[in-house]
């Protein structure tokens, strides 16, 4: 399957979501230990750097499926390097405040929606649909393991080095994907007609599997953005770990995801897509619940949440890789950017709501009873899918299959129909 452009495709997105997901640690840490925000802050900080989601994704979708992508990618990841290193600078020398932060952060955030949609996009062009199952495990492996580990990272870097210094550093990942994207040989070039968001959105609604996949995402990410909020608040203040505890229980996801993508290159061709999604949407979201029952900073404890996220990172990377493969297999090309960004602006949408639902509750019910609460609103996400077509998804993914076992053949995979 790798040829040199996924090769350097693949290492240029795996470093920018390193980056990415490092940058979404540093400036929450920059904030609490430079400015000292309190609980609502960090969630108002937290929601303006997701509000790009909200605001451009569906916009952003258009956009990609009119330019190339790859340009996209390289343009996103540029501005983000520059925006780190000015956030850096400027806390070394004192002139940071929460305005600025704020502003830093909605760009970064901004960039990172197109990056994300780009990617997508970009992907289903350089490989064949035989092999993208692989393809898609490859890179969502490394996009969910840079999820995890990048605030292990993001951790690391702003205990070693302090919190303007990581940023700087981070701004450098940024680098190295550009300069990996722009090595791509292959030019794929833009097919001719209007790019009219309410297409992609129209072709999602019709969908039998597509709108309920949205459903659950926007479910899953306003109640997991929430959580994240309280979780961050929750394990330095409730039970008093260092930077660096934090950073080591939060990295154990990384090796998890790598585990859960080996997993869903197999486990759906045996289980079937539909029970594979939704039994490890069950497990992945359900073990987060058990992290409010924690007490205490000790290696026991540390022991627990590496337990915990391990077993998130696991499943939650399965449910990830083998619903990106459905999206993927029964999306036609021109429509894959604005597919991708409405599935993105649905499941991601809430999440700046999430965020600063989050910092209010912990702030007036306490960080424990906030996280019972936030993190069992996640499971409305499998339940949502258990009880719709996703559950009845079967071991193939291409149209002579029937997986779907719908009669519509607009929505067989492999179509190419506009």
């Amino acid at each position: 399957m790798p040829n040199s452009g996924f090769r350097r495709f693949w290492a240029g997105q795996t470093a920018s979501q390193l980056g990415e997901h490092t940058s979404l640690v540093i400036l929450p840490l920059l904030a609490v230990l430079t400015l000292d925000v309190g609980a609502s802050q960090l969630g108002l900080l937290r929601a303006v750097g997701q509000a790009p989601l909200l605001l451009l994704a569906l916009l952003a979708g258009a956009w990609v499926d009119r330019w190339q992508p790859r340009t996209v990618m390289v343009l996103a990841d540029l501005g983000r390097a520059l925006a780190l290193g000015v956030a850096g600078v400027a806390a070394l020398i004192g002139g940071l405040g929460l305005p600025a932060l704020l502003v830093i952060s909605f760009a970064v955030g901004s960039l990172s929606v197109l990056f994300d949609v780009a990617y997508q996009s970009f992907l289903v062009r350089l490989v064949d649909r035989d092999h993208l199952l692989r393809a898609t495990s490859a890179v969502e492996g490394s996009r969910s393991a840079a999820q995890m580990a990048g605030p292990a990272l993001g951790g690391f870097l702003v205990s070693a080095l302090s919190a303007p210094l990581a940023a700087t550093s981070a701004a450098g990942v940024f680098v190295v994907s550009a300069l990996s994207l722009v090595r791509i040989r292959q030019r794929f070039a833009s097919t001719s007609g209007p790019r009219r968001i309410r297409d992609g959105v129209a072709f999602v609604i019709r969908h039998p599997v597509l709108r309920p996949i949205c459903f659950a995402s926007a479910a899953f990410n306003f109640f997991f953005a929430a959580t994240m909020t309280v979780y961050l608040l929750f394990l330095p203040r409730a039970l008093g770990l260092s930077a660096a505890g934090i950073g080591l229980a939060l990295a154990a996801t990384g090796p998890g995801a790598l585990v859960g993508s080996l997993l869903a290159v197999r486990l759906p061709r045996r289980t079937g897509y539909g029970p594979a999604i939704v039994g490890a949407a069950l497990i992945s979201d359900g073990v987060l619940l058990l992290a409010p029952a924690l007490h205490g900073g000790s290696a026991s404890t540390v022991t627990a949440l590496i337990t915990i996220n391990l077993v998130f990172g696991v499943f939650g990377q399965l449910v990830n890789v083998a619903v990106m493969t459905v999206r993927q297999s029964v999306t036609p090309h021109p429509l894959q950017g604005r597919v991708a960004a409405t599935i993105t602006f649905a499941g991601m949408g809430l999440t700046p709501v999430g965020s600063l639902l989050g910092g209010i509750l912990a702030d007036r019910w306490g960080l424990r009873l906030a996280l019972v609460v936030m993190a069992s609103g996640m499971l409305l996400s499998p339940i949502l899918m258990a009880l719709s077509p996703v559950a009845r998804l079967g071991r193939r993914l291409d149209g002579n299959g029937m997986h779907m076992r719908f009669s519509d053949s607009r929505f067989r995979s492999g179509s190419n129909e506009a």
